[in-house]
């Protein structure tokens, strides 16, 4: 079986990139991904499920959603408030948000969609996508701007720059749409009732 081109599966999966104007920046971005799904296994970057537990939305799916929603939200504070959002910052970190499901969600589909993943060094569910993300991006050197936008859901980044506040905003938007279009429930009622069963 021929090895997955991951480099083009990830620009082809998140056509934002192209809103990257910074060519390293936009690089390092389709790099996290590739080294991602790479020491993941995954032979598609569509087979990502958006959460362990629901599968009929994608992880890419709702990646794009959050890099729509800030994009669109980053506008508003620019045009609407006078405010000037960091644009690179803000899609290279949407994009990258979620890259650390490639590592956590090695367990949660069926086996296979993947081809060894590496889970001595990587693949496991025992660090949070959030903070596993941010290592990928700090590994291929993302900017600390960017960095320090990625970590989303644990409240793990003690100061929030504009950018990082909104892509945890985006990620709440895009994510209670999700869990109520999938399961009838918010994000809140999703976390408090499955976060005990995955802990």
């Amino acid at each position: 079986m021929a090895e997955p081109d991951y480099e083009a599966q990830v620009r082809d999966a998140y056509p934002e990139l192209d809103r990257i104007e910074d060519d390293d920046l936009r690089d390092k971005v389709v790099e996290a991904w590739t080294l991602g799904l790479e020491r993941g296994g995954w032979q598609d970057i569509a087979d990502i499920p958006y959460a362990w537990n629901i599968h009929e939305v994608t992880n890419v799916e709702h990646v794009r959603g959050v890099t729509k929603i800030a994009i669109e939200s980053a506008e508003v504070q620019r045009n609407f408030h006078g405010a000037d959002p960091d644009m690179d910052v803000i899609v290279a970190a949407c994009l990258l948000h979620d890259v650390g499901k490639a590592y956590e969600y090695v367990d949660f589909v069926d086996a296979e969609l993947l081809d060894e993943p590496d889970r001595e060094h990587y693949a496991s569910e025992e660090i949070p996508h959030s903070i596993s993300g941010y290592a990928l991006a700090h590994e291929v050197g993302c900017p600390l701007a960017v960095q320090r936008a990625i970590p989303h859901f644990l409240g793990e980044v003690p100061t929030r720059t504009m950018e990082a506040e909104l892509v945890k905003s985006a990620n709440s938007a895009s994510s209670n749409a999700i869990t109520q279009s999938a399961m009838g429930i918010t994000l809140k009622e999703w976390v408090d009732e499955y976060s005990q069963t995955q802990n």
